[in-house]
């Protein structure tokens, strides 16, 4: 199980090649990869600026990832999240789960989605063109 917070962009195909390496029991990979959008709550956004504590964030991750392993039989799993300034069409974060069986896959993936917007100490500063707002999480 890999977490990593980090300001450079992640490249999906490195990622797999290195979670994947020689495992041959996987019958079900998910990916999910969270983009920035162009648009919220019908303003255009310009960009989001993503902080974060560094070692608290980590260990949070590391939590998340624990909690999905402890209910759902996975291989191996990695989260990506990335900090900075971000624009309209980068990449945000990254979840991969490898299992037996796609369920488990899926499902974890998901949890760990979800609680990556809930439980993970991320503060995220959207700029539109009218204004400059922190968003609240959820």
């Amino acid at each position: 199980m890999v977490v990593r917070v980090q300001r450079e962009d992640f490249n999906l195909t490195n990622e797999m090649k290195v979670l994947l390496g020689n495992q041959t029991d996987c019958g079900g990979c998910v990916i999910f990869i969270g983009k920035v959008r162009n648009k919220n709550n019908g303003l255009d956004i310009k960009s989001l600026e993503i902080e974060h504590y560094p070692k608290m964030t980590e260990i949070q991750l590391e939590s998340i990832e624990l909690n999905a392993s402890e209910k759902w039989p996975i291989n191996s799993s990695l989260i990506i999240h990335r900090y900075g300034k971000l624009y309209p069409g980068d990449n945000i974060v990254l979840v991969i789960t490898l299992s037996t069986y796609r369920q488990s896959a899926f499902k974890a993936t998901e949890f760990i989605v979800e609680e990556l917007k809930t439980k993970a100490t991320f503060w995220k500063l959207e700029e539109t063109v009218e204004k400059k707002y922190w968003i609240d999480p959820a």
